[in-house]
């Protein structure tokens, strides 16, 4: 699960930016409401929350506001982050965490099981392009 979640065309030059589609690191499709303290970090330099948002078809939604969101985020697709700092060409280090809440696993009275994900990877900005099935969550 996790050797798939960034794929090596994950990173991709934007109008405002960048954009890094990441895939689902879990065996089930999870409410988008169980995103929690998304956060993004390009070569040892972390985003400030107002450099990262979500794409979510046509709307960009800011990274810690994905808990009010009703939409799903499918195993076989890509969450797509938007970045606004400008990305020179070439490889990148990158490194991604955020917590999924599971709703129908409770890790204790009442409260549900939260796992903690940590993804790194060097990617190169507009790396060749692999061949996928997995679409943008919408």
């Amino acid at each position: 699960m996790l050797q798939t979640a960034l794929r090596e065309d994950a990173l991709t030059a934007a109008s405002e930016g960048f954009e890094l589609r990441v895939g689902l690191p879990w065996i089930r499709s999870m409410p988008l409401s169980g995103v929690a303290g998304l956060w993004v970090e390009i070569d040892g330099v972390p985003l400030a929350a107002g450099e990262l948002a979500v794409v979510l078809g046509a709307r960009n939604v800011p990274a810690d506001s994905l808990q009010a969101e009703p939409g799903w985020w499918f195993v076989q697709d890509r969450l797509v982050l938007a970045g606004r700092r400008k990305l020179r060409g070439g490889v990148h280090a990158l490194a991604i965490g955020f917590q999924l809440l599971v709703p129908y696993l409770q890790a204790g009275p009442g409260s549900p099981l939260v796992l903690p994900f940590h993804l790194e990877a060097r990617l190169e900005l507009d790396g060749a392009p692999v061949p996928s099935v997995s679409r943008d969550v919408a």
